[in-house]
């Protein structure tokens, strides 16, 4: 069964543009400063893209911020919101 992450790709995508954005860094810049390009980081922005724990350590570093806080973010209304495998939050 394929699971939609259409919704949780798209909060990310804003919890790092706000990120970016706080720091008033362009693509390029935090582009620069990690092993991705610039059109990347717009996709995951964007929500287009489905980043893996390498991404998020290179976003990390483009953003001179720990890993942890790209994750450090409300995740919507509820965890419900999102597939799960039967596990509990």
């Amino acid at each position: 069964m394929e699971k939609d992450y259409t919704k949780l790709k798209a909060d990310f995508g804003n919890h790092v543009r706000k990120l970016r954005d706080s720091k008033k860094y362009s693509l390029r810049k935090v582009a620069s400063k990690c092993d991705l390009d610039d059109s990347n980081i717009s996709k995951i922005e964007n929500g287009k893209y489905n980043v893996q724990l390498s991404t998020i350590i290179e976003l990390a570093k483009g953003l001179d911020e720990h890993p942890s806080k790209l994750l450090d973010y409300d995740f919507g209304k509820e965890l419900t919101d999102y597939p799960r495998d039967g596990a509990k939050y």
